[in-house]
């Protein structure tokens, strides 16, 4: 056998801030860069994007239906617009910009990244998504559906 530190669980050597630092920044550049691209292929032009395959054939709202005009308008800085189109997507972009500093931060400290949430949280948001879906596409919920 070998010592309890040898293995593929044996810390490495320290990492640079700039190391550490590179999954953030890269996962920055690539979300920059699609919202870049939304920002200037309009997807309220027919055409640029494929149709919702759900609602296509159903014609039910997902709960992602109006994701790209919402951050078509997020991109334009139109915040009214982006909620009206999809106010679930409007949520998680912020709470994503949320974990993205956290995730920042701890790197730069050089502490753990992971983030742990109870199972109780993961069904709460599920749930969350199901409700905003069931209801944009409810008469009472139309303010919902984009």
């Amino acid at each position: 056998m070998g010592s309890p530190t040898a293995g593929p669980f044996r810390p490495g050597p320290p990492r640079s801030l700039a190391r550490r630092l590179l999954p953030p920044l890269a996962t920055l550049a690539g979300i920059a860069a699609a919202f870049t691209y939304v920002g200037l292929v309009d997807p309220n032009e027919t055409g640029h994007y494929p149709i919702c395959p759900l609602y296509g054939v159903t014609g039910v709202y997902c709960p992602g239906c109006g994701g790209l005009r919402s951050a078509h308008a997020v991109a334009r800085g139109d915040l009214a617009t982006a909620f009206g189109d999809n106010a679930l997507a409007v949520v998680g972009y912020a709470v994503f910009a949320v974990v993205w500093v956290v995730w920042v931060v701890r790197a730069a400290r050089n502490l753990p990244v992971g983030i742990t949430m109870r199972p109780l949280w993961w069904w709460a948001v599920g749930a969350l998504v199901v409700v905003f879906s069931v209801a944009r596409n409810l008469p009472f919920g139309s303010a919902l559906a984009p």
